[in-house]
């Protein structure tokens, strides 16, 4: 199937998930998506009091780093040191991104600090042997066995599937061609689907139509998730399509930290204080606390030392309610 909507499947759509929920939930990645697309390593110690001032902001999902090479990422090559030194409140889940068995086992040395893992593959065989050298197939086999041995050892597996809407290499990627991986993905027992733009190629027609054809595909077991890039402007009304087609679930970066580093221009994630505040303005809770999460923003951006591409810390929150009302 297409990833552009054609007008009848868009009428055959008509009526479907027109409510907007009454809450959502974010897991909030700036501490791994985002400090590994940083050109310079951030220092250990300022990762640690980021991650905790974030733990602090209401936040209930925090993905800490990654298990990746240190050769590949150097910038997450001190995982086993931030894991050790943050100190998140309790009911914040902490997550820890896989690239491998090999990532696991390291990982698993650390089995008390954090809750939740998550995997990865490509929709796109280009974008795929690009970011991890192996076949959409071949990536498929290597995680069977992580996410069965991560289940055992008690871990919830969110399983992300990138270039979901789009491939900078290949251009438009059959929606089929995703949910089947995504499928599959839940057989071999993901309890999340993350469905990546991770180049901001997608649109709001098209995201709706996915994340209905999403929905009816997994069942309601599956928890799906939306990841936006902002590349290309549309990362916010991406996420009203999303929620227009019953997505309670999405990945933000505080700052507009991230992108891809495979291909050149894929710039950060929806920024976090963005996407809370638009939601919290149109009346759906997110749990987490605006200012506070602005106070964050603003301190990786001392870290930096640039600006960030967040319109909310540029612009400051609204300070009024009701416009969710028209």
């Amino acid at each position: 199937m297409s990833s552009v909507v054609g007008p009848s499947e868009l009428a055959s759509s008509a009526g479907r998930h027109t409510s907007l929920p009454d809450a959502v939930s974010i897991r909030e990645v700036g501490p791994r998506d985002g400090f590994q697309n940083e050109p310079e390593t951030i220092a250990t110690a300022d990762k640690v009091a980021l991650i905790d001032q974030l733990a602090r902001t209401g936040v209930r999902r925090l993905e800490v780093t990654s298990f990746v090479r240190s050769d590949v990422i150097p910038q997450l090559a001190d995982a086993p040191e931030v894991l050790a030194a943050i100190d998140v409140p309790q009911g914040v889940a902490r997550s820890v991104l896989i690239p491998n068995g090999r990532g696991l086992d390291n990982a698993l040395k650390l089995r008390d600090r954090f809750d939740e893992i998550g995997v990865f593959l490509s929709a796109s065989e280009t974008h795929n042997r690009r970011n991890v050298n192996r076949s959409i197939e071949e990536s498929l086999g290597g995680l069977e066995s992580v996410v069965a041995r991560a289940r055992e050892a008690g871990l919830r597996v969110e399983a992300v599937i990138s270039t979901s809407f789009g491939c900078p290499y290949e251009g438009a990627v059959d929606r089929d061609r995703v949910l089947a991986i995504a499928l599959r993905l839940a057989r071999l027992g993901a309890q999340e689907i993350a469905f990546g733009d991770t180049t901001g190629m997608a649109n709001p027609r098209q995201v709706r139509a996915h994340f209905q054809a999403a929905g009816a595909a997994l069942g309601s077991d599956v928890e799906l998730t939306a990841h936006f890039h902002n590349t290309r402007g549309q990362g916010l009304a991406n996420v009203l399509a999303a929620l227009q087609a019953g997505c309670t679930s999405f990945e933000s970066s505080f700052g507009e930290l991230g992108g891809c580093p495979v291909p050149p221009g894929a710039t950060g994630n929806v920024a976090s204080e963005d996407l809370v505040s638009m939601l919290h303005e149109m009346g759906i809770e997110t749990g987490v606390d605006l200012d506070a999460l602005l106070d964050a923003a603003r301190a990786v951006r001392r870290v930096l030392g640039r600006p960030l591409g967040s319109h909310t810390l540029v612009a400051g929150p609204v300070r009024w309610r009701g416009a969710a009302g028209g």
